[in-house]
């Protein structure tokens, strides 16, 4: 059997405009669930990965909030706890709909730990935004109390930025390959996983954040995948995006692509990270990345859809 890595975004699971309640991310997920299934179905074993921006934003301000009764936890600590709880949420929808659909299959979720470098650039000029939104005042005590870098968030506040060093090693990549030896649908590297650097007396949790794009493309070589994909909020990539030059792309080797890069086609902040994540997997594993939208899966499975990167 084949193995596809899928990615889904943290934004799918709390949408925009929701409070992200669990009743509106169970709702949400679920609606993920038929075109997973549907590659089940198809022949794949499946190892998915999902973000956690949202999820774990909210539990910063929830610490914040409560400062002053409770202590607060470091980044990969509050990393670890957003894996349990989507980990969670995705094996009960998943679970859910599928005996909806007299389809069996086993489930398991992996707290996923992640090798970063403790000199990786990312340390030296963090430029994540996390969390709540603070005043001036409040943006010098945490400054000198903390040791946090705080930057102005777009005219609403100041938020606290940390570092997103690049995935170096999924730890638990063994134990996920054995899973899916043994046929279980994985769900791991939730969030882009724990960051964590190595140290004479082990492994230690460090204050970052991983992109989800990248650890799931890591994730993908490390393993031996045959496909990629990554869902976002379009069906496919566009070139000229928004401009009356606008092109759709449904598929495109690495050179073609990389070409499209070299002029800036793909911001940072928004597709960049994808199309980098992609090109990274395809080189080496000469195998084909997929983008597309949770609605378009199952045509982009099929070639109906979706943006197919592949080798020259």
């Amino acid at each position: 059997m084949k193995t596809a890595v899928v990615a889904i975004g943290g934004n799918a699971i709390i949408q925009e405009g929701q409070k992200g309640t669990l009743k509106e991310q169970m709702e949400n997920i679920s609606k993920c669930c038929a075109p997973i299934i549907d590659l089940i179905e198809a022949g794949y074993h499946v190892v998915l990965t999902h973000g956690n921006g949202p999820q774990i934003g909210n539990t910063l301000i929830k610490q914040e909030t409560a400062k002053d009764m409770i202590p607060p936890y470091p980044m990969d600590a509050c990393g670890a706890e957003t894996q349990g709880l989507l980990g969670y949420l995705i094996k009960q929808a998943l679970e859910n709909v599928m005996a909806k659909r007299n389809t069996n299959k086993n489930i398991i979720s992996i707290i996923t730990r992640v090798l970063v470098d403790e000199n990786d650039s990312g340390f030296k000029n963090p430029t994540k935004p996390v969390g709540p939104f603070f005043t001036l005042a409040e943006k010098k005590r945490l400054e000198k109390e903390k040791g946090y870098m705080m930057k102005e968030d777009s005219g609403r506040g100041y938020r606290r930025v940390v570092a997103s060093p690049k995935p170096l090693n999924i730890l638990e990549k063994d134990g996920i390959k054995a899973l899916l030896d043994k046929d279980f649908l994985v769900i791991a590297a939730g969030g882009g996983g724990i960051p964590v650097v190595k140290q004479e007396s082990g492994y230690a949790g460090v204050e970052a954040v991983i992109d989800k794009d990248y650890a799931s493309s890591l994730l993908a070589r490390e393993i031996g995948a045959d496909l990629l994909i990554m869902l976002t909020g379009v069906d496919q990539v566009a070139v000229h995006f928004g401009k009356p030059a606008q092109r759709f792309l449904s598929r495109i080797g690495l050179k073609e692509i990389k070409g499209y890069v070299k002029e800036g086609q793909f911001p940072p902040g928004s597709m960049g990270p994808k199309i980098e994540a992609a090109v990274s997997f395809v080189e080496t594993c000469r195998k084909t990345a997929l983008i597309t939208s949770i609605g378009g899966l199952k045509g982009a499975i099929t070639g109906e859809n979706g943006t197919r990167i592949i080798p020259d």
